[in-house]
């Protein structure tokens, strides 16, 4: 069965953390995201504040990138919540996103996630072996200076690439793709997976897809339509350019770019026609969102996320999900 998860962005106060964890992991989802979006809030600090205030819901961010953190850092920051979280902690890796805001470069990625994998791995085992790759490299001196309570971290890759899904086909247990809502897409990741997970003999049936996107729930239709059409604007020329079986027309997409560049987000978002819209956001009442995610379930999907902003109002929001459509897949 097909698990259901909620991601949160981050800008929001602490104690709202708090609430909505508890609101999140009274329905049962299986899964609590907190995005690591360059200038937002970083994701440490509300997860340690929801895993606080949880029992068993599995939590993580998605994802953190090698490039704003070292690798020791990162596990550093994953040792300290996978042990407030008494274990049900997950670790997401990825390229990262937006870091052109800060003139930074993203060089070598495949290497460096797999090299930023490795050497959190070594860290929480307490391997003090020498670690030299071709961008990261740790001495014997590069150990932690006090015994984690887990030694190893769960690791999910976010990725809509061949080759980093190749990538976490020999290492990782989850793939995200992010900003997908396109069930076609499943098949096509499966094969990217296959590769990297046969070449060091494991069953690509291992590694778990996840889908995540923009969520919109709301009883008026019209109205969640309206709110994900200005979420999703800003995505679609970086979408367009990333799934195979998406095709928009060039007009549309002429004209998204062009309000997006003078700073019209509400003419960006009517540009948009309801075809492509479907693609890239969960949005409706209730019930059309339960047909939206069985299509998931379907292709083979592992589990679906729901995304930020979820609705007007967040928490009713979370509510609709947990009461209307979450039921329907336990």
């Amino acid at each position: 069965m097909i698990k259901l998860s909620i991601a949160l962005q981050t800008n929001k106060r602490l104690d709202q953390y708090a609430e909505l964890a508890q609101i999140i992991e009274g329905y049962g989802f299986d899964t609590l995201t907190v995005y690591e979006d360059l200038m937002f809030q970083p994701a440490w600090q509300p997860l340690h504040v929801m895993a606080q205030c949880t029992n068993r819901i599995r939590l993580g961010p998605s994802i953190v990138n090698p490039y704003l953190r070292h690798p020791a850092i990162i596990a550093g920051e994953f040792a300290l919540l996978n042990e407030a979280a008494a274990g049900r902690a997950y670790l997401g890796l990825g390229r990262g996103a937006f870091l052109e805001a800060l003139q930074l470069t993203q060089s070598r990625p495949i290497t460096t996630v797999r090299e930023t994998a490795e050497i959190v791995q070594r860290l929480l085992r307490g391997d003090r072996t020498p670690y030299q790759g071709k961008v990261f490299t740790a001495t014997e001196e590069a150990y932690f200076r006090w015994k984690p309570t887990y030694d190893q971290a769960s690791v999910l890759i976010g990725t809509w690439g061949p080759k980093m899904a190749a990538l976490a086909g020999e290492i990782a247990d989850e793939v995200k793709i992010g900003g997908c809502w396109n069930p076609a897409f499943i098949s096509i990741m499966r094969g990217y997976i296959a590769p990297g997970a046969q070449a060091v003999g494991r069953d690509p049936a291992q590694v778990s897809i996840v889908v995540g996107a923009v969520t919109v729930v709301d009883e008026d239709r019209q109205a969640a339509e309206a709110l994900a059409r200005r979420e999703v604007a800003m995505y679609l020329p970086v979408v367009i350019r990333l799934d195979p079986t998406l095709h928009v027309d060039e007009d549309e997409l002429a004209a998204v770019k062009t309000a997006l560049k003078h700073g019209d987000q509400n003419a960006a978002a009517n540009a948009i026609s309801l075809e492509t819209l479907r693609k890239l956001a969960c949005f409706g009442t209730p019930e059309e969102i339960i047909r939206q995610v069985q299509a998931f379930a379907e292709t083979g999907a592992s589990r679906v996320e729901f995304g930020t902003p979820h609705g007007a109002d967040e928490a009713a929001a979370i509510r609709l999900l947990g009461e209307r459509v979450l039921p329907h897949f336990n």
